[in-house]
């Protein structure tokens, strides 16, 4: 399908080097089940599901029915004092693949809007508790949650902070999980559990009792797939339950079946008080994100206020859009009746096994995976980012699309994929490394 257009001056693009792009634009102007085309007419297979947020393939009927639909009955009802239907079929249905007891979703409009909604709620949480002292947040170097201040404040990933100096005070952070022994593994580490003690450690610098929450991916995601060591998870719970701390898991990329199962929550048998989710939760196909709660949590909340009162002050014009919901009804109608979780983690050895057959080529450095879920890292040139940068715009003209953090490739495939498919990506993506060797 040709492509033309006067200019691509005006817009400013997010996380990419617009000059460079502007001067050999890679644009996708049609997508359906695992493949995309570019504006050449170029086919691409989508070894990423776009930004891991398309797990059920793209171009889905079924959605752009429900949304149609929608629009078509109602576009728009605000959610201040108001409400819509949608909103309450969609929470409900999150909440019943949600582990128990966490059976209350917030619903905002991004990853990033997730995480700061999220910070809002262990801060009113506390506060409702009589507990206003903790303000303290505690993340992880190497963790990504999103580029709002919030977010952008417990960001470890230095390329997103370092120009922006005027972050929130009050944010500790421990180390990430790799080891330079974890090196090749599949699925989960055998060592590295100990490095949990360091929440423990912040807890006796500043006092367990000043600290709001502990953020946690539970396999950090945009940094290049670091899996969780065996143990890691149920240690830095017990330190959150002994000092009264909230565990949050970011799981917008784990959350809707990633892991071979509805949430990583599930997959890891740690149960956090909070969770943050997007992405998948539409397919990708309208921007939604979500803020799950425990129950103890909810009602905290909402019954430290007076009756009729606003018990949390905080939202966003389009919180729950009717569109959005229909996109995320649909979705999950999609998971359930088609048995994509389940599909998802049939498929993970095949795909993990398939990942591994690239350890001998010369160019890989490492291999980190588990569910429908890998890292590539690649050796860098001398300067760190620059062979995965052009890596991704290689695979693009190669005909598959891989997303990149420096020289992190992230495979990530629908959950719709086949064998054959799974194939075509490796063998595509081994076939752009040889050009660089």
């Amino acid at each position: 399908m040709p492509f033309e257009s006067n200019s691509l001056e005006e817009h400013w693009m997010p996380f990419s080097g617009n000059r460079d792009f502007k001067l050999d634009p890679r644009l996708v102007v049609k997508s359906e089940g695992m493949y995309c085309w570019d504006h050449k007419g170029g086919k691409l297979i989508d070894g990423s599901s776009a930004l891991f947020c398309s797990p059920a393939g793209h171009g889905r009927r079924e959605i752009a029915d429900a949304v149609h639909a929608q629009m078509i009955e109602n576009d728009y009802t605000p959610h201040f004092q108001l409400g819509h239907p949608g909103s309450f079929e969609l929470a409900e249905r999150v909440a019943r693949i949600l582990p128990e007891p966490m059976n209350h979703v917030f619903f905002t409009n991004s990853g990033s809007e997730s995480v700061d909604t999220a910070m809002k709620i262990a801060l009113a949480y506390h506060r409702a508790r009589g507990d206003g002292q903790r303000t303290r947040f505690v993340s992880r170097e190497r963790a990504y949650h999103g580029v709002n201040m919030g977010g952008l404040s417990l960001s470890g990933m230095v390329k997103n902070r370092e120009t922006f100096n005027l972050t929130l005070p009050n944010i500790s952070m421990i180390r990430h999980t790799w080891t330079e022994e974890q090196r090749f593994t599949n699925g989960q580490p055998q060592t590295g559990a100990e490095l949990a003690e360091d929440l423990q450690r912040v807890c006796e610098s500043y006092g367990g009792s000043t600290i709001a929450a502990v953020f946690i991916e539970p396999v950090a995601g945009s940094t290049g797939t670091l899996v969780p060591p065996v143990g890691y998870l149920d240690r830095v719970r017990e330190i959150c339950d002994q000092h009264g701390i909230l565990l949050i898991y970011d799981e917008v990329i784990t959350g809707f079946g990633r892991m071979g199962t509805a949430f990583a929550a599930e997959k890891f048998g740690v149960i956090p008080d909070v969770a943050t989710m997007a992405k998948a939760l539409t397919n990708g196909a309208i921007p939604m994100g979500g803020v799950a709660v425990r129950d103890e949590v909810y009602d905290t909340v909402t019954n430290a206020s007076p009756q009729n009162a606003i018990e949390f002050f905080h939202g966003y014009t389009y919180s729950a859009h009717p569109a959005a919901c229909a996109a995320g009804i649909a979705t999950q109608k999609i998971y359930e009746e088609d048995g994509l979780f389940e599909r998802a983690n049939d498929m993970s050895s095949y795909f993990l096994d398939a990942v591994w057959s690239l350890k001998d080529h010369p160019l890989i450095a490492d291999l980190r995976g588990i569910g429908m879920m890998a890292g590539v890292e690649v050796k860098h040139d001398g300067v760190p980012g620059r062979r995965g940068t052009q890596l991704q715009k290689d695979m693009f003209w190669n005909g598959l699309h891989v997303k990149f953090t420096g020289d992190n490739g992230i495979l990530a495939p629908a959950f719709v994929a086949e064998r054959s498919h799974i194939d075509e990506i490796i063998d595509k993506f081994r076939k752009t490394l040889d050009q660089h060797c």
